[in-house]
């Protein structure tokens, strides 16, 4: 999206309209759309202003359950996204994956991305030793 025009342009295309020149003749010397021309002097009658409204600025629901979610994510820094949404559900904590990945990269936080294979398990309490033993006496 493009950004707004410059404070010192808005006050020159209404001060040129303020001194005579119609809305479509400043607009054209200022080389702006006469509706925006149109708008900024609408804005000055009505509050003497014709700063650009604020952009952007919107704020997710789970802002306000931040406390809880950063402390969730602290205590079980192993789960995963999917798994998170749902610890937060039985929390009654309504989410998406979606927003809840917006929410923790807002937040500078990662998660793992897919949960430990069962062969990656198996390695990790031993149970692939004997298979090791097996491989090792063919060779």
């Amino acid at each position: 999206m493009p950004k707004a025009y410059s404070g010192d342009l808005r006050e020159r295309v209404i001060e040129a309209v303020e001194t005579g020149a119609s809305r479509r003749e400043a607009a054209e010397r200022f080389e702006v759309s006469v509706s925006s021309a149109i708008k900024w002097l609408q804005r000055w009658r009505e509050r003497r202003g014709a700063a650009p409204k604020p952009r952007g600025g919107s704020i997710s629901p789970l802002e306000e359950f931040a406390s809880e979610i950063l402390a969730l994510v602290a205590g079980h820094p192993d789960l995963t996204l999917v798994e998170t949404v749902a610890a937060l559900r039985k929390r009654r904590i309504k989410t998406s994956r979606s927003s809840l990945w917006r929410f923790l990269d807002r937040h500078n936080i990662t998660l793992k991305k897919k949960p430990a294979s069962c062969r990656a398990a198996a390695r990790r309490c031993g149970a692939s030793a004997p298979m090791l033993d097996a491989r090792a006496r063919h060779a």
